[in-house]
């Protein structure tokens, strides 16, 4: 642990074991890299979910091109596979100027350097980031149109504004209705973390994914049936904690509604995805 527990983010040892491998440097190693598929997912759930909520609104909006726009959004990222997006993504971020781009803002000039998006932590991550909103906007369009107008009509009778019907009424209903389906769409998408070994960028100074270890080990080991089955392992335990925190928000969310209509989140396996 001390060598190999936080490899991943380059604390320890700069060399990885080449020879007389154990089982116990393949379960460290491969776990390290496993920091690396949270913060994909992790940063990518969390940021997506509001540009998700932002795109259902948008495509609900009453302004054509703003409803053009969502519109066309969700479908560039809901139609196209999601490993021909890191791929693209890549080489649209090597095409970037190397030296950065100019901003002129008047009374300010800024430089805005551009080589970080060849990098995993930056570029991998953006795909990730518009891939889940386009499909958790698939979920949240669904969940607000499933709101009851009746709710909506009493909110005006009352006086609320737009944003007060919003805040209050539409949005607490739209993730009571939602919560179940985007947990799988979680799921999917930590599970998709892994595609980051399979695409463009590069793992600087051997600081990668937990896929990127296992395929190191079996590799030297001429053995992938140890490594992989530990990759899967880590991902069902991930899955699990997926599920009981989804389960706990979940019922916090039904806490209003009597027990036979609470929407219990269920899990399902996507392996059709």
């Amino acid at each position: 642990m001390q060598a190999y527990g936080l490899r991943a983010i380059g604390i320890g040892e700069r060399l990885l074991p080449k020879t007389d491998i154990t089982l116990c440097e393949q379960m460290v190693l491969i776990g390290s890299g496993l920091i690396w598929n949270v913060y994909f997912g992790v940063l990518a759930i969390g940021f997506g979910f509001w540009f998700a909520v932002c795109l259902s609104l948008g495509r609900q909006s009453r302004f054509a091109a703003l409803r053009l726009a969502a519109s066309g959004f969700v479908f560039l990222f809901r139609g196209s596979p999601l490993f021909i997006q890191f791929f693209f993504a890549y080489e649209a971020f090597v095409l970037l100027p190397k030296i950065g781009i100019t901003i002129d803002l008047g009374l300010v000039v800024i430089d805005a350097s551009t080589g970080w998006f060849t990098k995993a932590w930056a570029g991998a991550l953006f795909v990730l980031f518009c891939n889940t909103a386009a499909y958790s906007s698939e979920i949240f369009s669904g969940a607000l149109q499933s709101v009851p107008n009746g709710q909506i009509e009493a909110a005006r009778a009352s006086g609320m504004t737009r944003f007060q019907i919003f805040r209050r009424v539409m949005f607490p209903n739209m993730l009571r209705l939602a919560w179940p389906a985007y947990m799988n769409e979680a799921i999917f998408l930590f599970h998709s973390t892994t595609l980051v070994f399979f695409s463009g960028f590069p793992a600087w100074r051997q600081e990668g994914d937990a896929l990127y270890y296992a395929s190191y080990f079996a590799e030297k080991t001429f053995n992938p049936f140890v490594p992989y089955p530990i990759v899967a392992g880590y991902f069902i335990l991930l899955t699990l904690v997926i599920i009981s925190v989804f389960t706990i928000t979940g019922g916090h969310l039904n806490r209003s509604l009597p027990k036979e209509r609470r929407v219990r989140p269920r899990f399902r396996l996507l392996l059709w995805r």
